[in-house]
C-alpha cells in the first residue's frame, strides 16, 4: 500500500500535536505496529518542533507523510534559513552531546536515518525515514 499527505500548519506549538496525531491514526489504520507507530510519532513530534523552534520567520509550515510497502518517509519544510544550532546538531556526533540537542539525538535513535537540507527560495527541510514493521504480515 502507498500513502502521501501533506498537512498545512500554523507556526504554533498545538500544531506538532496536531501533526502527531494524524502521523498516528495513519499508521495505525496501515497495520503498523504500535511500537513502530510510537516511534514514528515521537520523532514526527521532534523534528516539527525544531523546524519550529529554529527554522525562519513564516507563518506555516508543512509536515509531507509518504508511506511505501517497508518504509515511512516524514519531512517537515519551513520556508525560511535553518539556524546555526540544529545545523549543527544534525551534523554532530550522536555521542556529543555537548553540541547535539535532545530532540535530534532522540530521532537519530528512532529513526533509521534523520536529514537536513536548505533549499533555496524553498527553505529547510527536517526529515527522517524509518522501516516499517507491521503488527501481522
Amino acid at each position: 500500500m502507498r500513502l502521501e499527505l501533506t498537512l498545512a500548519l500554523p507556526r504554533q506549538a498545538r500544531s506538532v500535536v496536531v501533526a502527531r496525531h494524524l502521523v498516528r491514526a495513519a499508521m495505525v489504520e496501515m497495520g503498523v505496529s504500535d511500537d513502530c507507530v510510537h516511534e514514528i510519532e515521537v520523532a514526527a513530534s521532534e523534528a516539527c518542533t525544531n523546524v519550529l523552534e529554529s527554522a525562519g520567520p513564516s507563518e506555516e509550515y508543512e509536515v509531507r507523510l509518504q508511506v511505501l510497502e517497508d518504509r515511512c518517509v516524514l519531512r517537515v519544510v519551513d520556508i525560511g534559513q535553518l539556524r546555526r544550532r540544529l545545523r549543527l546538531a544534525l551534523a554532530a556526533d550522536p555521542d556529543d552531546d555537548a553540541v547535539a540537542g535532545e530532540g535530534v539525538l532522540l530521532m537519530q535513535a528512532l529513526a533509521d536515518r534523520v536529514g537536513l537540507a536548505t533549499l533555496p527560495e524553498r527553505g529547510t527541510v527536517v526529515s527522517f525515514e524509518k522501516r516499517l514493521v507491521y503488527a501481522e504480515p
